[in-house]
């Protein structure tokens, strides 16, 4: 049950969409987080005040991260409730992106054009020729932060046309990351004026030039998520990688009721594509500083967390690769997902991911009394996977780690796809992980 007794929505794959719609960026993620927890009953508190008589229900954000929990009822026996262990889902926030510079304004021959920094591991050709908005947070003179997400055609990047490339199509299109990816967003004499792109944001959020003092933004390909196929059997959006798996955390703990015996816990990082080195990513002491406060807050002490600790689980979930029809063999044979046939358990002998043999078949028993299929993902020999927040989770906090995630092909793309049955199935193997 949800925590106002209602009774419990399946999880449905417009709901994901509208979470996609959303979320730009790894702060709207956050936002878009925090209203589904607050309508679900959960408080939010603040990490700079003393914790005294906390909620059972509570979530806690700084910038692109997010933590939240769910405590078990209070026990007759104060010792089992102090070290109550802890079910957790990791995800993040961020997705790889193109972000504008401190110092934007650019622009030659007539283009006003916008100057961009590569964020994470992009497939740079696919940012080529789509109408990009422009999302993100605006850090004011004050220190005050206001949210800024333009949904309109602001900016595109024009591929080279075929005439003054002509065999692109044999050789392959050849991006150079500084001088390729600079998106035009105005024409005019005034190109590369400087303080244009300050005004104009400034314009977007109804205050003077002279009060922005700075700003993260991504840009983001304006399509919105759309179920696609004769049959409609796939999904395609951007950010799929990862807020499809932050979706589905938060679809879990919204949607189960206080656990017994166990602290639920959901963990959106941010800079997990750039490696999670960070104060809110999950290479940072957020997450263990939040578990150790719950601890305390019950009137458990260091030793008590540390047991808590030791009885811990974790879920990591990040999009896994599904099988390429038009590219077969970039696969290992035997350990390829396929869309539409469940969750893949992602496993790494070298700890590229967190699984053992013990943690997958916990996840794989979530996934049996969800009555929905799982896969397996190994990566071939001569060619190495990605890695996760899953690694680093379970080397900072020492907690038996399993990582998974839905098939997906365009991994990285600014426009993803996958199936429309995984995200489904994924959502209701967590929501049996933390029941």
């Amino acid at each position: 049950m949800t925590n106002t007794g209602s009774e419990i929505a399946e999880p449905s794959l417009y709901d994901l969409m509208a979470f996609l719609d959303g979320s730009p960026s790894p702060w709207h993620v956050v936002d878009t987080a925090s209203n589904r927890l607050e309508r679900a009953g959960f408080q939010r508190l603040a990490l700079d005040e003393r914790w005294v008589d906390i909620p059972a229900a509570g979530y806690v954000s700084r910038g692109g991260a997010l933590i939240a929990f769910r405590r078990p009822p209070a026990s007759p026996s104060p010792s089992a409730t102090l070290a109550a262990p802890f079910h957790i889902i990791g995800a993040h926030t961020d997705s790889p992106c193109l972000r504008v510079k401190p110092r934007p304004d650019t622009g030659g021959f007539g283009w006003r054009q916008l100057a961009v920094e590569v964020y994470g591991g992009i497939l740079s050709n696919s940012w080529l020729d789509r109408d990009l908005g422009i999302a993100g947070r605006i850090v004011l003179q004050d220190g005050s932060v206001a949210d800024l997400a333009i949904d309109a055609p602001i900016c595109r990047i024009p591929q080279l046309a075929v005439h003054l490339d002509r065999d692109v199509n044999e050789r392959g299109l050849v991006l150079d990351k500084q001088l390729h990816l600079t998106p035009v967003w105005g024409t005019g004499t005034g190109a590369g004026t400087e303080g244009a792109f300050r005004e104009w944001i400034a314009e977007q959020i109804d205050v003077g030039p002279h009060d922005v003092a700075w700003w993260e933004l991504c840009l983001f390909d304006r399509t919105p998520a759309t179920v696609l196929g004769a049959d409609g059997s796939m999904l395609s959006s951007g950010r799929l990688d990862n807020q499809l798996s932050c979706w589905a955390a938060i679809d879990a703990i919204t949607s189960t009721a206080n656990p017994d015996g166990f602290t639920s816990i959901v963990a959106l990082f941010d800079h997990e594509e750039v490696g999670s080195q960070s104060s809110t990513g999950a290479g940072g002491p957020l997450l263990e500083q939040v578990l150790e406060r719950l601890v305390l807050v019950g009137g458990g002490d260091r030793e008590s967390f540390l047991a808590a600790l030791a009885g811990s689980q974790c879920i990591s979930a990040d999009n896994a690769h599904a099988v390429h029809p038009n590219y077969p063999e970039r696969h290992e044979p035997g350990h390829y997902p396929v869309v539409n046939r469940g969750p893949a358990i992602k496993v790494n002998s070298n700890q590229r991911y967190a699984t053992s043999a013990e943690s997958a078949q916990l996840f794989q028993r979530a996934c049996d009394e969800a009555g929905v299929p799982w896969q397996l993902f190994v990566s071939r020999n001569n060619m190495p996977c990605g890695t996760t927040i899953g690694p680093v989770t379970a080397t900072r906090l020492g907690i038996p780690t399993v990582d998974v995630g839905v098939p997906q092909l365009s991994m990285h793309s600014a426009r993803e796809l996958c199936g429309i049955h995984d995200p489904l199935s994924l959502a209701a193997a967590l929501r049996v992980w933390l029941s």
